[in-house]
């Protein structure tokens, strides 16, 4: 085999090696992005748990009539809890935005107000509007 046909194949080789990890990173960057940020909505964790138990468990019809108020009940307070720790979570993020401020000019001010901005249009984006705002939400002073 001649050197320049041997360093060739090594390119090649080197190539579909590089082209194959590219495209597993992708899907595999694109799936963990679905499977850990894929929030459900509201009324969805409820028929997520009823269609894992019924598939897990083989349940009988009159079993999930019997169970579906319990998954109800149970989702109703998953969802309470989630609503209150994203109130806490930005009431938090909020109050370290006015401190920041109070150590910024006027120029970093209005950026990071634009910052706010923007994520706050971007968090309405995924999950409707209304989900974010809290009395001070988006306040740097």
């Amino acid at each position: 085999m001649s050197p320049a046909l041997r360093w060739k194949l090594i390119a090649g080789f080197l190539l579909v090696f590089i082209a194959g990890g590219t495209t597993g990173a992708f899907f595999g960057a694109s799936h963990m992005r679905n499977a850990l940020f894929h929030l459900p909505r509201h009324g969805m964790l409820a028929e997520h748990m009823r269609n894992r138990l019924q598939r897990e468990l083989d349940l009988t019809p009159e079993q999930m009539a019997k169970i579906s108020p319990v998954i109800d009940k149970t989702a109703a307070q998953l969802e309470q809890i989630r609503q209150e720790t994203g109130q806490r979570v930005r009431g938090i993020i909020s109050e370290a935005h006015r401190e920041i401020a109070t150590n910024l000019t006027d120029e970093q001010r209005a950026k990071l107000k634009n910052l706010e901005t923007r994520f706050r249009r971007g968090h309405e984006h995924r999950r409707g509007p209304g989900r974010w705002h809290t009395p001070d939400a988006g306040s740097t002073e």
